[in-house]
């Protein structure tokens, strides 16, 4: 058979993914992305999961991106599909996930004329500008290829974020000469090397530092092996959310995700010198930005633009964390052989108190949802991903906790938007088990959130995904009754809900159900869950359980 010389649009899309190491997308089939996907089905050179609604099929695309540290794809369709995808896509850009957005649109001829053409949205391009790092249109089916590299290369750009690309569908069945492998070729972001003189007077001033901590956000997260050699000097670290696993969790020198607690604060009090490295120092966990942060406070980003964001910065260097932080071990490393510079004999002492205390604070106000905890922890062991939906559990101590090991081992929905962990564990787990098939994805939700994608459960259980979806139902939105408790009177309204009985709606799909209504049973409840292959539900009957120790009334402020 010979090579066709011609291939549509879709084809070439397809084509161009492939050569580019995608591997997933997720998506709705519609008769406006179809040129796409049967290029997908005949090639087979793409692993394509049917989502059952497109916000679900984006917040996929973001967790497997996460995951596996490489760009996924998000299909939808045109008009309504895609205005479905925004709030994922809102996700996506919060926690700057380099993924793609790939939406069809209607014929040209019609495009932009408000006719009320079928399946058209008004302005549909300024509504995907608003949710995305950067959006595209293909007007000219010689311009795709251009088109679609430059958005793969923009997504991965630092910073980085989620692009959409509208391809019109008259477009897509376009005909185009057959690319050959130079033209697919895509040529990758180079890391942004940090300005020479800022990055001297930073070694100069953390060298003469004696208890210098470094607070490493999500733009850390390609650092690890930088940061290992700072804590071989005897640094201590401290993390965002986001920046979870750039150290491992058990690490001695790290205070973890305890970021926000009072006696994280007064370590902070006895410490010289902060970094701040790829973290935006969010309102959350900042106490709105009135946590008493270390001074000097330094800052290492590859983003111009978080100069002076949130926390005023002594110094400010431009620059990727790995290279940055590399540097850094390089001047320090040679400033420790000169004995230019030496760390506190005290410091690794005061910060592991500080981390235990913090540790004990949370437990202490989980009641009997720290047995839970322990056990999740010795189930899941140190090699698995850690997904979170927003819920009381996840707020007290899903995350933080947890212990988890790795940098992309975590995924939580970081925008503060609820329903989103179901559908995130699908990618996350797809993307895990990659070369691994037996590698767990431990999911948390509410029952309240679950039910906002509940259809991803048929997804869940297409896919064969190797997700333990730890449900704490307590048949309503806890968080918001407690907000009412405590700034409302206790008039609680609209926060009670009518949820399914998940023991027969999971067995509807053949997803194995076990429920957990004594606390003591936990043990054994999760070893039955984790030995089953593929997705099972463990549902935690919190109203038959109890309540927290202490009730979680929303991000906390500064008293």
């Amino acid at each position: 058979m010979s090579t066709p010389t011609q291939i549509t649009v879709g084809e070439l899309a397809a084509r161009l993914f492939a050569a580019s190491g995608i591997t997933h997308a997720f998506g709705v089939i519609s008769i406006h992305n179809m040129p796409v996907l049967d290029a997908f089905h005949r090639l087979q050179n793409m692993c394509f999961v049917p989502a059952r609604g497109e916000a679900g099929a984006v917040n996929m695309a973001d967790a497997a991106t996460r995951v596996s540290g490489r760009t996924a794809i998000a299909i939808t369709s045109t008009g309504t599909a895609a205005g479905n995808a925004c709030g994922a896509m809102v996700e996506a850009l919060t926690a700057g996930t380099p993924l793609l957005h790939l939406t069809g649109q209607i014929e040209l001829p019609y495009l932009d004329r408000n006719l009320g053409y079928i399946h058209e949205a008004r302005d549909q391009m300024s509504m995907l500008k608003a949710v995305s790092k950067a959006a595209y249109r293909v007007w000219r089916p010689e311009d795709a290829l251009g088109v679609l590299k430059e958005a793969i290369r923009v997504a991965n750009t630092a910073p980085t974020g989620p692009v959409s690309v509208e391809i019109p569908i008259d477009v897509q069945e376009s005909l185009v000469e057959m690319p050959d492998a130079a033209q697919l070729a895509m040529i990758a972001p180079q890391p942004q090397a940090p300005e020479a003189g800022a990055l001297m007077v930073l070694a100069q001033k953390l060298a003469q530092a004696r208890r210098p901590l470094f607070w490493l956000g999500g733009g850390a997260r390609g650092a690890s092996a930088a940061v290992a050699r700072l804590l071989a000097l005897g640094v201590g670290v401290v993390t965002s959310v986001q920046g979870r696993g750039v150290v491992a969790e058990h690490h001695p020198l790290t205070l973890g995700a305890f970021n926000l607690y009072p006696e994280a604060e007064a370590f902070y009090a006895s410490c010289d010198a902060l970094v701040v490295v790829g973290s935006r120092l969010r309102s959350n966990e900042t106490l709105k930005y009135k946590l008493k942060l270390p001074k000097p406070l330094y800052r290492v980003d590859c983003d111009p633009q978080a100069q002076g964001r949130a926390y005023a910065d002594e110094l400010f260097v431009c620059g990727d964390a790995q290279l940055t932080l590399n540097a850094l071990a390089d001047h320090l490393e040679a400033a420790r052989a000169k004995a230019g510079f030496v760390i506190d004999a005290a410091y690794a002492a005061d910060l592991a108190r500080a981390r235990h205390a913090a540790e004990e604070r949370v437990r202490a106000g989980l009641g009997p949802y720290a047995l839970l905890v322990d056990e999740l922890q010795r189930a899941a062991g140190d090699d698995f991903v850690w997904v979170r939906d927003v819920t009381v559990s996840n707020s007290t101590w899903g995350n933080r906790a947890l212990h988890i090991s790795g940098p992309r081992d975590g995924v939580h929905a970081m925008g503060g938007g609820i329903g989103m962990g179901a559908a995130m564990s699908v990618g996350a787990a797809l993307a895990a088990s990659h070369g691994n098939p037996k590698r767990k994805t431990v999911a948390l939700s509410g029952d309240g959130g679950l039910m906002l994608n509940i259809g991803e459960l048929a997804t869940l259980k297409q896919e064969q995904a190797n997700v333990v979806l730890v449900v704490m139902n307590d048949r309503g939105y806890g968080v918001i009754r407690n907000i009412q408790d405590a700034q409302y009177g206790a008039r609680r309204a609209y926060v009670d809900l009518v949820t399914p009985d998940f023991a027969q709606l999971t067995g509807s799909l053949g997803i194995a159900h076990i429920p957990l209504k004594a606390i003591a049973e936990t043990r054994e409840v999760l070893a039955r869950a984790f030995a089953i292959p593929g997705p099972v539900m463990v549902e935690v009957d919190m109203n038959a359980i109890g309540p927290f120790a202490s009730a979680f009334a929303g991000p906390p402020v500064k008293k």
